[in-house]
């Protein structure tokens, strides 16, 4: 089945996901958006679970400070490389998940994994995490939370 350049340019700007990813996703589904989408992120979950093994040396600290300046939240995201460290997801990703820890007081990074994310309570934080690294091609950890309340 013939794709459109344009249902590959929409599921690429959604997932992040290379063209010839996308390509064979909505072949396989085809045509179907949604069919393509969920196979781009099972394949993603896989490429991550795969990296799980790897050394994390790297990262970001993400902050977040509510604006009543009451409630601070940090959250160490790691990863393999610099180059992945600087990239602008992972670094918004690592300061959404300071916020979460601000809104949600997770006791631990266990604990964290397992809520619903905050903006999407369809889906777990370790499930975030593993998108992204199926994104980004690299084990991807949260390393520490820490949250400051007066």
């Amino acid at each position: 089945m013939s794709v459109s350049a344009t249902d590959i340019k929409k599921l690429r700007e959604e997932t992040g996901a290379g063209v010839m990813d996308v390509k064979k996703a909505l072949e396989e589904a085809n045509g179907k958006l949604d069919q393509a989408r969920e196979l781009i992120r099972e394949r993603g979950l896989a490429k991550a679970a795969k990296k799980a093994d790897r050394e994390t040396k790297e990262g970001f600290i993400g902050a977040y400070v509510h604006n009543t300046g009451k409630v601070a939240a940090f959250v160490s995201l790691l990863c393999e490389t610099d180059f992945v460290a600087r990239n602008e997801q992972f670094q918004t990703v690592a300061r959404e998940l300071a916020m979460q820890v601000a809104s949600m007081k997770p006791e631990s990074v266990d604990d964290l994994l397992e809520q619903d994310y905050i903006r999407d309570p369809k889906r777990k934080i370790n499930e975030i995490i593993k998108e992204l690294a199926g994104k980004v091609g690299e084990n991807i950890q949260v390393g520490q939370i820490k949250l400051l309340e007066i």
